[in-house]
């Protein structure tokens, strides 16, 4: 297990943590917004940490392509529910949960189905991908903050989420149909 796949590990490791923090939020613990908060910027600041170590040193491993997206989609899509159900006063919309876990769900259905016809998985974040990601951790980081603005944070991430969806699919219908002779990434 390379640096990489450690930073990633770690993401992966402090969900659970991240979910609790917002899950024994009240009034009396107004704290753990803020440690919720401390949790989730860490997260993402790993992230960035184990794409640059990545690139950088060229510790690019098939682990690697599992374990940083299964970090991304885990911590996102937890904070993402647990912000819709947290007693916050600005908290996610459920339409807004359902479009990001719903987009989700699709690119893992599309790996699987993927990898049981191919045999294998060489799929590649996209630019669209990247900055989905990005203002969704914005989108989830406003919510924290409690931020009036927050709804445009999620508008664009919803925006973003929707058009690298649609990406994602119409390249995973060219992998799977394209000739085994010819395929590229």
């Amino acid at each position: 297990m390379n640096l990489a796949n450690k930073v990633s590990t770690f993401r992966i490791l402090s969900v659970p943590f991240f979910i609790a923090s917002i899950l024994y939020y009240d009034s009396n613990h107004q704290y753990l917004r803020w440690v919720a908060l401390a949790i989730f910027l860490a997260a993402v600041i790993s992230d960035a940490i184990d794409g640059f170590i990545a690139r950088t040193s060229k510790q690019h491993s098939s682990a690697g392509l599992i374990l940083d997206p299964l970090g991304d989609k885990l911590l996102l899509i937890s904070a993402f529910i647990c912000l819709y159900f947290v007693s916050f006063p600005i908290r996610f919309p459920l339409f807004v949960v359902f479009i990001v876990i719903s987009r989700d769900l699709l690119i893992i259905l599309g790996v699987v189905v993927l990898f049981m016809v191919k045999q294998r998985i060489d799929i590649r974040p996209t630019w669209w991908g990247k900055l989905t990601t990005t203002f969704q951790m914005l989108s989830v980081i406003s919510i924290l903050l409690q931020l009036k603005i927050s709804f445009i944070f999620w508008s664009i991430a919803i925006i973003f989420t929707i058009i690298s969806g649609i990406d994602y699919i119409v390249k995973g219908f060219k992998l799977l149909y394209a000739n085994d002779n010819h395929i590229s990434s």
